[in-house]
């Protein structure tokens, strides 16, 4: 038995109302779009970013945060979807989906293999916490790369990733420039701080300071910023392509440029360099001269409004070999040897290596070769090669669309960040930049998929239905039906 060829995804009829008498414009409100995948991403991540981190929920026996428990909560969403054809979750291979499920394993490999020998309950229980926190990450990770269905619905999350940069830029530079801390205003109902020394903002560093805005330490305020920064770039770059709203995102750009001078981090200036370098590969002659102006100019006005900062970021660079702070970061490595030495393949348990009881070492690689074995490090670093290779798989399929080229130019630049920072401080310490990393992790995934359905269906079909599947490709007229829709 065979059914009428559809005009209309059988899923679109339940998704959106139809249109009202008149047109779109009768008189009457367009129907409101249903959350889905992206609605969840944009939740955690203003979660993630503006909510000061180390204020964590109240009455609980471990410390989780607001976005910990969204992370937990996209990822049930996740599982259950996947029992069900109709909401919308993407199903088939991807290849950062892939990579994330085999991190996932060694993850819990790990953990289970630490947690059956002896270990004190202090490390049993940061591990059985740090354990929640790596499953919220996987959570957002697997939400995106799933759950959010088109260029149009990610284009949503990555702005409000971009609009949020801005908003914590803004409070860096209320710290740097007038020493007012706004985030002392901020306490969120039903949270509280977990020590009073881990929510200061404001460091000194020579005779300037150094801020954090929303963030743990100045240090992850900085990468947070050049992660962020290719983002709010490529929006600027589209809208004034579109000829509309062109200059609201070039000040959301420098605002979070900007963020990247108050955090006064050497971290910040490399993962800014690895960013350059990745764009500068992927633009036009055109685009590359006139973003060198661009940094000239806004050197020159640091330089004339914050003198002595662009002195300190040179010492910082020039005083490598007496700076005590890269001796303090390479001291124990002797230690770091010893240790992976003993549980060399899956390591000694996630989260087992902790301030003050251990010396921490300023480097994720090692950090995680010690908690997760060279095993979890292969993994940790495979997550964000296999990222660029589906990134790169983008930019080879969409060779006739140059805004998606530059928006996959974009996630790789920002993608970058992790790679580079994981080998100057302990990036999965510091929340905002982890979450942060992996949910681009995600949108690598989806931006992928989202190319592969456009020779199928526009790859924004499945965003104007929320979360509704791809419709069947249309049978031409006159034609038999196609297999797809023999029934």
């Amino acid at each position: 038995m065979t059914a009428t060829p559809r005009t209309t995804s059988p899923t679109a009829s339940h998704m959106t109302s139809p249109t009202p008498p008149g047109g779109p414009s009768g008189g009457r409100r367009a129907p409101l779009r249903r959350a889905d995948g992206a609605t969840l991403a944009c939740f955690f991540l203003v979660a993630l970013i503006l909510i000061p981190a180390r204020q964590v929920l109240r009455g609980l026996p471990i410390s989780l945060t607001v976005h910990d428990i969204l992370g937990v909560g996209i990822l049930l969403c996740w599982l259950l979807a996947h029992f069900s054809t109709r909401l919308g979750v993407a199903k088939g291979p991807n290849p950062v989906r892939r990579s994330i499920f085999v991190f996932a394993t060694v993850l819990l490999f790990s953990y289970g293999y630490t947690s059956f020998r002896y270990l004190p309950n202090d490390e049993l229980n940061s591990s059985d916490h740090m354990l929640i926190v790596m499953v919220g990450y996987i959570g957002i990770a697997l939400g995106v790369c799933d759950g959010v269905r088109g260029r149009e619905r990610l284009d949503l999350v990555l702005k409000t990733v971009a609009v949020s940069g801005a908003v914590i830029s803004f409070i860096g530079a209320l710290q740097f420039l007038f020493v007012f801390d706004l985030t002392e205003f901020m306490r969120v109902p039903l949270l509280r701080p977990t020590t009073e020394e881990e929510l200061e903002r404001v460091i000194e560093r020579g005779s300037l300071l150094r801020v954090a805005s929303t963030t743990g330490h100045p240090i992850e305020f900085g990468v947070v910023s050049a992660m962020i920064l290719p983002l709010a770039v490529h929006y600027a770059h589209r809208a004034q392509a579109a000829g509309r709203g062109a200059v609201r995102w070039w000040v959301c750009a420098g605002l979070v440029a900007s963020g990247l001078m108050w955090s006064v981090s050497r971290s910040a200036v490399l993962a800014a360099l690895a960013v350059g370098a990745v764009l500068f590969l992927g633009w036009s002659n055109r685009r590359r001269i006139r973003m060198l102006v661009a940094a000239v100019v806004a050197l020159a006005l640091t330089k004339v409004l914050v003198p002595g900062l662009l002195g300190t970021f040179y010492e910082l660079f020039a005083n490598v070999g007496r700076d005590d702070s890269i001796s303090y970061r390479t001291h124990d490595y002797d230690n770091a040897v010893v240790e992976i030495s003993r549980h060399p393949w899956l390591g000694r348990g996630i989260g087992t290596w902790y301030a003050p009881k251990h010396q921490i070492f300023d480097n994720q690689y090692i950090l995680t070769a010690v908690e997760s074995g060279l095993i979890g490090v292969a993994t940790f670093f495979g997550l964000f090669v296999v990222a660029q290779y589906a990134l790169v798989r983008v930019r080879l399929l969409a060779s006739g669309d140059e805004q998606t080229r530059d928006l996959a130019l974009a996630l790789s630049a920002a993608l970058i960040t992790p790679l580079v920072g994981s080998a100057t401080f302990d990036l999965l310490s510091f929340p905002m930049v982890s979450g942060l990393s992996f949910a681009l992790l995600g949108a690598a995934g989806a931006l992928l998929r989202a190319v592969r359905e456009r020779g199928g269906v526009p790859a924004d079909a499945a965003a104007r239905g929320g979360m509704a599947v791809p419709p069947a490709r249309e049978a031409p007229t006159g034609a038999a039906p196609s297999a797809g829709a023999t029934a």
